[in-house]
């Protein structure tokens, strides 16, 4: 079988961010190196991570949050409702909405209206 160059590097990086996931409660310096030679290997080949893991890496320190441990997880109602993360390990906050955007609403709501109308 032929792999291309993103094809390796995708199970690479799967097999790195597995392993960080298994070693870091023993060993959260060895799980954060594995997270920061994932990451190089995305950027060098231009891939993404994947989205099961991405919001559990910190963006600053390359520590893998775990909710209790290396995290600190609060829900904040102020302006639009988003949920913080904030490593514990480096101080870096991360905050993602809760709501649904503009344009997502619109898009939902033009398809309820056409999925009502009369066929």
């Amino acid at each position: 079988m032929n792999y291309t160059a993103k094809q390796i590097a995708k199970k690479r990086i799967q097999i790195l961010l597995q392993q960080a996931t298994q070693v870091h409660k023993t060993n959260p310096a060895l799980a954060r190196s594995y997270v920061w030679s994932a990451r190089k290997i995305a950027m060098a080949v231009r891939i993404r991570l994947p989205s099961e893991y991405k919001r559990q890496i910190c963006k600053k320190c390359n520590t893998l949050l775990v909710p209790g441990e290396s995290s600190r997880v609060r829900v904040r109602p102020q302006r639009e409702p988003h949920v913080v993360v904030t490593c514990l390990h480096c101080g870096n906050q991360t905050r993602i909405p809760l709501k649904l955007k503009n344009k997502e609403k619109v898009r939902i709501e033009q398809n309820n209206i056409q999925n009502e109308a009369p066929r």
